[in-house]
């Protein structure tokens, strides 16, 4: 119904927010992560939202970008992952990390979610893992932060596959997938880098 929200950010609590926006408050059910981020009361905010509509229930569900409302959107498809479910995973992880887990079958990581147990884990990793885009993840990784990193890097393919096989070397040496996404997240690419080198650099990340 709503695509997303823009207004005023009016109340922050610790799973909803109110915006206000032609006059009228949309109290909005988020994340505790995305809670943790909207502290400017008063300040012009954007929603992302997905609306329930129930038999007895109207509920607002929001996200700071339109990347995580689709990862809530499958997160809810999953059988016995409800709204309640799908935000306190995001409250823990954020999209990529998500998508890494469960490449990676990471269910621990996962599970640590409220409420979310190891078999309620293994489940998302089973639906979800034909559902996903590693591929996504990738480019956001291959974005550097700046316009004169963006000059240096190689070609994004190039530099999506070396990100990925660092990543996957790290969960091979046994770290979380979305630890090693972390650390390789901070990893800078220019035209010298190999996949050795991100792997060592993404490694003095990791301690």
């Amino acid at each position: 119904m709503y695509a997303y929200i823009k207004g005023t950010l009016a109340e922050v609590a610790e799973d909803a927010v109110v915006v206000e926006a032609g006059g009228i408050g949309y109290n909005i059910k988020v994340s505790t992560a995305t809670a943790s981020l909207l502290q400017g009361v008063g300040n012009e905010v954007k929603i992302y939202t997905y609306t329930l509509v129930r038999e007895d229930t109207f509920a607002l569900f929001g996200f700071l970008t339109r990347d995580d409302l689709e990862i809530f959107k499958k997160l809810i498809a999953v059988s016995g992952i409800g709204p309640k479910g799908g935000l306190a995973i995001l409250s823990v992880m954020g999209a990529d990390d998500l998508r890494f887990a469960v490449m990676a079958g990471d269910a621990k990581a996962i599970a640590k979610a409220p409420g979310i147990g190891a078999k309620t884990a293994e489940r998302v990793i089973l639906e979800l893992r034909d559902k996903i885009s590693l591929e996504d993840t990738l480019r956001g990784l291959g974005e550097p932060e700046g316009a004169a990193n963006a000059a240096a890097s190689g070609p994004q393919g190039s530099d999506n596959l070396m990100r990925r096989e660092a990543i996957e070397a790290l969960v091979a040496l046994g770290y979380s997938a979305s630890d090693a996404t972390a650390a390789v997240k901070k990893v800078e690419i220019t035209e010298d880098t190999t996949s050795e080198t991100i792997l060592k650099l993404a490694l003095k990340h990791m301690f």
